[in-house]
């Protein structure tokens, strides 16, 4: 079932996706080669408490971290631990927080130092997709209109989509109904009302799609261990259009018509 949100809601889940967007715009500035993963779980989860909210992925299903750390060919669920970033690595930074009873979930993917062509033009894709996929987060369009925008244009750049993984609905819990998956058909799945909040993230390869998990039981790499990127927003269906939650200052949340036209 689909809980669709209140203004009243959106407005608590604004507050807790800011907290998410401001970690993890502190956490970009850490990355650099030298630092652990575990020193970015640890200031994610420090940061988190000391802003009032609570680290939304430490112990959900039993993830021992506050914070998913992804390099290179791991596309999520990353285990911070004592690897050390080196030169020319990517990292995928996904991190939730419950704050006043309300979910944020946020991911980007960073450069670590000096990165190749092909890693700097899949970071760039993953985050355009995602903005491909809202412009179709339309009143009347289906969910998986935003699927097939993203399949879409990944393709069209040569790259691949992750299909084990999907985006999701978001709020009460981290993870709602219904699935976005970033593949398939258009015109299928619920349609778009307000109220709706999802997470929408883009998971991309540069090689195939197909994907295995690592003796730990978490971390999803890719089988050709090609690299991979990911970006996630949380995304709400307002009177005005289509608000990116999670977007941080000093950026105005850019807003979207019912028609998925920009406003200026």
């Amino acid at each position: 079932m689909i809980i669709y949100k209140t203004p009243q809601e959106i407005a608590v889940m604004r507050e807790s996706n800011q907290i998410v967007a401001k970690v993890l715009t502190e956490l970009k500035a850490m990355v650099r080669p030298g630092v652990r993963t575990r020193d970015l779980d640890a200031y994610a989860e420090a940061r988190a408490r000391e802003l009032g909210a609570v680290p939304a992925f430490k112990g959900y299903r039993g993830y021992p971290g506050s914070l998913c750390t992804s390099v290179n060919e791991e596309i999520i669920h990353g285990i911070p631990s004592d690897r050390v970033l080196k030169d020319g690595d990517i990292i995928g930074l996904d991190f939730g927080v419950l704050f006043e009873g309300f979910y944020g979930d946020a991911a980007r993917t960073v450069p670590v130092g000096a990165i190749g062509p092909q890693a700097r033009r899949l970071i760039a894709v993953a985050e355009a997709a995602f903005t491909k996929g809202i412009e179709h987060m339309k009143k009347g369009n289906r969910i998986s209109d935003i699927s097939h925008a993203i399949q879409e244009y990944v393709e069209s750049e040569g790259f691949s989509v992750i299909r084990s993984f999907v985006g999701h609905g978001i709020g009460y819990s981290p993870h709602e109904e219904p699935q976005v998956p970033n593949f398939g058909p258009p015109g299928r799945g619920p349609k778009i009302k307000e109220g709706l909040t999802l997470a929408i993230e883009p998971m991309i390869a540069a090689g195939d799609w197909e994907e295995e998990i690592l003796e730990d039981g978490w971390t999803a790499v890719t089988k050709d261990r090609s690299l991979s990127a990911h970006y996630e927003h949380t995304v709400a269906m307002t009177a005005r259009g289509v608000e990116i939650l999670s977007l941080g200052e000093p950026e105005k949340p850019p807003l979207f018509s019912p028609e998925g036209k920009r406003y200026a």
